[in-house]
This record gives C-alpha cells, structure tokens and sequence, in this order.
C-alpha cells in the first residue's frame, strides 16, 4: 500500500498507459486497491441488465487507473510531478511540488 499523496478534487497527469500525456480532476481514490478514478479519462464499457430503475444496455463509464501511473499536476511547471511534504511556520503541513517548491491546496 503506497501513501496518500494524492487526493479527491486533485488534477492529475497520466504518466503511464494507454491515457498517457492526458490530464483530469480526481473524482475518488480507491485506498484498499491503490487506484483512482479521474473524470473523463480511461472509459470502459459495462453490460447492465435491466431492472425497475433502469433500461439496461451498455454504459459508458470511467474506470480506474493504478496510482503509481498519475502525478499530481502543478500549474506553475505545467507538468505531472513529485510530491513533497513541508511543515509551515504554524504547524500546518501540506503538499508542495518537487520541481518549484509551489503549495498546493
């Protein structure tokens, strides 16, 4: 299990696989399986039977990629890049990029 440097709400590069290069908003982490889901990227195809709230058919949706294949994307550098953790003069620590030395949020 790696450690949680990426979180819900993050933008995120692909930096391996068949998404590589592409950028997108985390929409959940999967902590058990050390994977994440992000908008719009890595669409896969699932049967549905029909039901009472449903047609059934095929449905499009996101499937989740492995952590280890997306970086945490920096505004400043413009890349997918490492994260470090730093403590400020009040206590708080938070996420900073390894490249700039940018907070992020």
């Amino acid at each position: 299990m790696q450690s949680r440097k990426i979180k819900k709400g993050d933008m995120v590069k692909v930096v391996a696989g068949k998404e590589k290069g592409k950028t997108g908003k985390v929409m959940r982490v999967l902590s058990e399986r050390d994977r994440v889901i992000v908008e719009r990227l890595n669409f896969i195809k699932k049967h549905a039977r029909p039901d009472a709230k449903s047609k059934g058919g095929i449905i499009e949706k996101e499937g989740s990629i492995h952590i280890s294949n997306v970086r945490l994307f920096c505004q400043k550098c413009n890349d997918g890049v490492r994260v470090g953790n730093r403590i400020l003069e009040d206590g708080k620590k938070v996420r900073t990029c390894r490249k700039c030395n940018e907070i992020f949020e």
